[in-house]
C-alpha cells in the first residue's frame, strides 16, 4: 500500500519491536470505543468515504459538479453582495469592532556579520498591533477619495507593486469601492516584466513601498512615460531628487488625508457592477512574458464562495497568517475569504515567518510563534523545505529518540489511513514539531503547484491537521478544486468547488481519453462564474484558452491533464507543455520525472529536460549543500562548493542516487536522467528561473543552461 511505501525505516531489535507492537495493539483496543463515541469521528470516516462530485449526465466528457451544487452552481457569498465593495461593507457592519489586519512592530534592526564576511539584516519584532474592520473601512474610503483628488477615474487602471502587508489590502479595498481596476505585479518580477505590465496597462499611478521604490522602481521609472504619481505605503522615502520630472511621490497617509478632507459633502463615487474588472493580475507564468488576467468582481466572489465552503467552521475564532505574495491569486483569495468571514489576518513574510527564519535574530520570536494562526496557506516549495528540515533534525537525534519518533510516525500514518486520530502521539511526540507553526494550525491550504504524497502525509502527521490541497489558476480566479478536510488520501486535489464544474477533454497526442478505464482522463476544462474575462489586450490568447458553449457557459482550457476517481475527486497526472517526444517515439512527462526525484534529501530542486532530437533525458539539479558535502566527504572528494558541483565525478555519484530513486518510483528506463548538471546556486524568484510559487520556468532554465545542454547532448551516451 501507499502508506507502507511512505513509512520511515527504523533499526529496532525484532523481539523488542514485537513487544512494542503488542503494547500498541492493547492501547488501540482499550481507547478505540471511547474515542469512537466521543470524537465524532464516526461521521468523519463516513464523510471521507462519500461520493463528493458526480457527472451531470452520462455522456463521456460530461461535466462533474460537487454533490452540494449539482443543480445550480454557487456564485454569491451573501444575498445582494454581488461586488467586492458590498462584501466588505457587509463584513464591516457585521464585525465592526473586531480585529481585522495585524502588523508586528519593529523594535530593533541590526546588521549581523557572517563568518564569510556577508552582512545579514536581523530584526527583533514586538507584538501584533491591530486595525478593526471599521478602521480598515475608513482608511480605505479615505484612500479611494484621495486617489480621486489625484485624478484617478472609475474604470481606469492603477498599479500596486508592493510586499504583502496591511496597506496592500487597504489599497485594494479602496480600489474595489471606487471601481478602479487594480493592476497587480509580483514584487519579485524582473525589470523588463514590470515595465511591460505598467506600460501595457497605461497606469499613471503606482502604489509601492520605500524599499521597492529604491531597489526596483528607481531603475525603470524613466521607461514608464505615462507615470505621474508614486505612492509609498510606509512613509516618506529618503531620496526624492532622482525621479524624472513630472513624477510626484506621495505617502499613503498624505493621500488618505486629502481624501478625508475631500469627503465632506462630496458626491458618491461611482460604484462597480458585478461584470466590472476588479483586478488585472499579471502572472509571472512558467512561460514567456507575463500576461495580465482580467478578473471581474463576480469572478472573485464566485471563487471565494467556493473556497469558503470547503473550510468547516470558518469564523471569528480563526486567525490567518498572510505571507505569500498578495499579487498571487492564492493569497488574495485566501485573505478575501478571511475578511468576509470575520477572521483576523496577521501579516508576515517568508524571512520572518518562523523562529529560524533568516531575518529573525537568534533567540527572538518569529511571526507564527507570536500570532499562533489557525489557518495558513503555503506553496509546496515551503512545505517541502519544512519536511526536509524536520527530517534532517530527526536524523541528528540519538538512536533512541529517532526510533521513538519513527515508531510514532509510522503508527500515526496507519491510523490516519483508517480515518482514526492519535491524541496521545500528538501531545507527546509531535507537539514540538507542531509548535514550528505556532501550535494552533487546524487547516493548512496548499496550492500553486503539486504537493508530493510524502510531504502531504508528513504535514498531516507532524502538524496534526488536514492539508487541503487545492487546484486553480489565475484564469479561474484561483478556484477549481480543494480536498475536504476529512479526506486524508494523498496525491489528489479534491472535488470541484461549489462555484464551478469540471470536464475532461480528449487529448489524442498524449493518449488521454475521457472514455479511459478505470478512470476517465483528459485535459481539464473549468466552467463557472469564477472563469475570468480573459487576457488584457491579448484577444488571440484569450480565444485560444477560453471558449463559450451552447448554453453560454464560459470554459477555461487549463493545459493540465487530470483523471476523475470514482468518488468525484480529481487527480492531476500530467501537463500538456511538459510532454516531450523522444527520438525513438516514447513520450516523457518531465513533471512526472521531477516529482519522482524532488523529495530526495540530496535534491533541493530539479528540472528534467528532454529533446525530440535525442533519445535520453537530462537534468539540472540544485543539490542540498549539507547532503552533497557529506557524499563528497564519503567519496574522498575535497574542494569548494563550486568545485564539488562542477566535478564530473560528483555528477556521476548523484546520478547513481537519482537512478536508484527513479527505479524505486517505477519510472521507465527512458524516463531516468542519463546526465545532469549540478547547480551551486539555488533557484529563487529573484533569479528569474522559477515563478513566485516556485514553479519551474522551463524556457528561462533552458536558456540559462544552454551550454550545459549542448555539453550533455554533445557526446553519445555509451
Amino acid at each position: 500500500s501507499q502508506a507502507a511505501i511512505m513509512k520511515l525505516k527504523h533499526n529496532i531489535n525484532p523481539v523488542l519491536l514485537q513487544f512494542i507492537n503488542f503494547i500498541v495493539l492493547v492501547y488501540s483496543l482499550v481507547t478505540y470505543i471511547p474515542w469512537y463515541i466521543l470524537s465524532g469521528s464516526k461521521q468523519a470516516i463516513a464523510k471521507a468515504k462519500q461520493v463528493k462530485a458526480r457527472p451531470v449526465n452520462n455522456k463521456p466528457g460530461g461535466a462533474y459538479r460537487s454533490v452540494n451544487s449539482l443543480h445550480c452552481l454557487a456564485s454569491v457569498l451573501y444575498p445582494g453582495c454581488d461586488t467586492l465593495d458590498k462584501v466588505f461593507k457587509y463584513a464591516k457592519t457585521k464585525y465592526k469592532d473586531k480585529k481585522l489586519l495585524g502588523t508586528r512592530e519593529i523594535l530593533k534592526e541590526e546588521d549581523e556579520i557572517q563568518p564569510s564576511g556577508k552582512v545579514f539584516k536581523k530584526v527583533i519584532l514586538g507584538k501584533y498591533t491591530w486595525l478593526s474592520y471599521e478602521d480598515v473601512y475608513i482608511k480605505a474610503v479615505n484612500f479611494g477619495n484621495g486617489l480621486a483628488v489625484l485624478g484617478q477615474q472609475p474604470k481606469t487602471n492603477i498599479a500596486i507593486f508592493c510586499e504583502t502587508r496591511a496597506e496592500w489590502m487597504i489599497a485594494a479595498q479602496a480600489c474595489f469601492m471606487c471601481n478602479y481596476q487594480l493592476v497587480t505585479l509580483y514584487a519579485t518580477l524582473g525589470g523588463p516584466a514590470i515595465v511591460h505590465g505598467l506600460n501595457e496597462t497605461e497606469v499613471t499611478t503606482i502604489i509601492t513601498s520605500k524599499e521597492l521604490m529604491q531597489t526596483k522602481l528607481k531603475e525603470i521609472v524613466s521607461q514608464v512615460p505615462l507615470l505621474q504619481h508614486i505612492i509609498t505605503v510606509d512613509g516618506k522615502p529618503t531620496t526624492w531628487s532622482e525621479f524624472p520630472k513630472g513624477v510626484i511621490v506621495h505617502t499613503m497617509a498624505s493621500v488618505q488625508a486629502m481624501g478625508a478632507k475631500a469627503d465632506a459633502g462630496n458626491k458618491q463615487p461611482s460604484r462597480p457592477v458585478p461584470s466590472d474588472i476588479a483586478v488585472i493580475m499579471y502572472t509571472s507564468g512558467s512561460t514567456g512574458i507575463p500576461k495580465g488576467v482580467m478578473i471581474s468582481h463576480c469572478n472573485i466572489i464566485a471563487g471565494i464562495t467556493g473556497m469558503a465552503e470547503r473550510i468547516p467552521n470558518l469564523g471569528e475564532k480563526d486567525i490567518y497568517i498572510g505571507y505569500l505574495p498578495l499579487a498571487h491569486v492564492l493569497e488574495l483569495s485566501a485573505e478575501l475569504v478571511c475578511l468576509s468571514h470575520g477572521c483576523r489576518i496577521g501579516y508576515s513574510s517568508p524571512q520572518t515567518l518562523a523562529d529560524q527564519s533568516s531575518k529573525i535574530k537568534k533567540g527572538s520570536k518569529g511571526d507564527v510563534t507570536t500570532l499562533k494562526p489557525t489557518l495558513m496557506a503555503a506553496v509546496p516549495e515551503i512545505m517541502d523545505r519544512i519536511y526536509k528540515n524536520v527530517m534532517n533534525k530527526v536524523n541528528e537525534m540519538t538512536s533512541f529518540q529517532r526510533n521513538l519518533f519513527i515508531l510514532a510516525y509510522n503508527y500515526k500514518m496507519e491510523q490516519i489511513s483508517k480515518g482514526y486520530t492519535t491524541p496521545l502521539c500528538d501531545s507527546l511526540i509531535f507537539r514540538k514539531v507542531r509548535m514550528l507553526l505556532g501550535g494552533k494550525i487546524r487547516v493548512l491550504l496548499c496550492g500553486g503547484a503539486p504537493l508530493s504524497a510524502a510531504t502531504q502525509r508528513f504535514m498531516n502527521i507532524c502538524f496534526c491537521c488536514p492539508v487541503g490541497q487545492g487546484y486553480g489558476l489565475t484564469e479561474s480566479a484561483g478556484a477549481g478544486t480543494i480536498t475536504e478536510v476529512w479526506d486524508y488520501t494523498t496525491g489528489r486535489v479534491g472535488a470541484p468547488l461549489v462555484c464551478c464544474e469540471i470536464k475532461l477533454m480528449n487529448w489524442e497526442e498524449g493518449g488521454y481519453y475521457n472514455t479511459d478505464k478505470p478512470y476517465p482522463r483528459g485535459e481539464i476544462l473549468i466552467g463557472g462564474q469564477n472563469v475570468t474575462v480573459g487576457y488584457y489586450k491579448n484577444e488571440a490568447r484569450t480565444r485560444k484558452d477560453f471558449t463559450i458553449d451552447e448554453n453560454g457557459q464560459r470554459w477555461l482550457h487549463t493545459g493540465d491533464i487530470g483523471e476523475f476517481h470514482h468518488d468525484g475527486c480529481l487527480k492531476i497526472i500530467d501537463r500538456k507543455k511538459d510532454l516531450v517526444k523522444l527520438q525513438a517515439g516514447e513520450y516523457v512527462s518531465l513533471g512526472k520525472v521531477e516529482a519522482a526525484l524532488k523529495n530526495l534529501p540530496l535534491v533541493d530542486n530539479i528540472c528534467a529536460y528532454a529533446s525530440s532530437f535525442h533519445s535520453y533525458v537530462i537534468g539540472f539539479v540544485v543539490p542540498n549543500q549539507k547532503e552533497l558535502a557529506e557524499l563528497a566527504r564519503k567519496k574522498g572528494f575535497k574542494g569548494t562548493w563550486e568545485e564539488i558541483c562542477n566535478s564530473p565525478e560528483m555528477e556521476k555519484e548523484v546520478l547513481k542516487v537519482l537512478a536508484e530513486a527513479a527505479m524505486a518510483a517505477n519510472l521507465e528506463k527512458f524516463e531516468i536522467p542519463v546526465k545532469i548538471r549540478l547547480s551551486p546556486d539555488p533557484w529563487t524568484p529573484e533569479t528569474g528561473l522559477v515563478t513566485d510559487a516556485f514553479k519551474l520556468k522551463r524556457k528561462e532554465l533552458t536558456a540559462f543552461y544552454q551550454m550545459d545542454i549542448d555539453r550533455m547532448y554533445g557526446k553519445n551516451v555509451k
